[in-house]
């Protein structure tokens, strides 16, 4: 019988961090700056800019993720007490990948049909006038909120297993021997 690791495996560990940092960045540029720079601002193009590599980046490491994830060990599921609550765990953690790559399709399709990789890197062209007239848009808004509640969900049930159940579960995605 093989035992299952106290932790993550480091690359694991180093990713969810790297990917925590940069989904921080691209929603808050996504949220707070995209939406009150006009179009017509020459700081809207080095906000896409910094908005679309976050983006980028987030996707090869999601999927460099995921291919860790399935080939390596990892520790055992933790448990709440609540027999639903570990139902729902894992599919939340699954959840947060698919809302990642939904994330970065729409992203990928919106500036496409903008013609954005253009415009940001090339300096060709002027942006849309309006981005809400692109149907990726919507799927990339209504997925950014739900990726923001996912999060939020992540992040109370980290801090209600540290705190409230008081079993370590943080040192698991944490640096320190495995």
């Amino acid at each position: 019988m093989t035992l299952s690791p106290a932790r993550y495996h480091t690359a694991l560990v180093v990713l969810h961090w790297l990917l925590a940092g940069l989904l921080i960045v691209a929603l808050f540029i996504g949220t707070f700056v995209l939406t009150t720079v006009p179009n017509s601002s020459p700081a809207k193009i080095d906000a896409l800019r910094g908005h679309m590599v976050a983006g980028g980046l987030i996707l090869v490491l999601t999927l460099v993720r995921l291919i860790v994830r399935l080939k390596t060990s990892h520790p055992a599921p933790a448990t709440t007490g609540n027999a639903l609550l570990d139902r729902l765990a894992p599919a939340t953690h699954w959840a947060l990948y698919l809302l990642v790559l939904l994330m970065a399709g729409s992203g990928i399709a919106m500036s496409v049909l903008a013609g954005l990789p253009g415009i940001v890197f090339g300096g060709v062209g002027t942006l849309p006038v309006n981005f809400d007239a692109l149907p990726p848009r919507a799927v990339h808004g209504i997925v950014a909120k739900l990726l923001m509640l996912f999060i939020a969900l992540h992040i109370a049930a980290a801090l209600y297993h540290q705190f409230v159940r008081r079993d370590g579960l943080l040192r698991r995605m944490g640096f320190g021997p495995r």
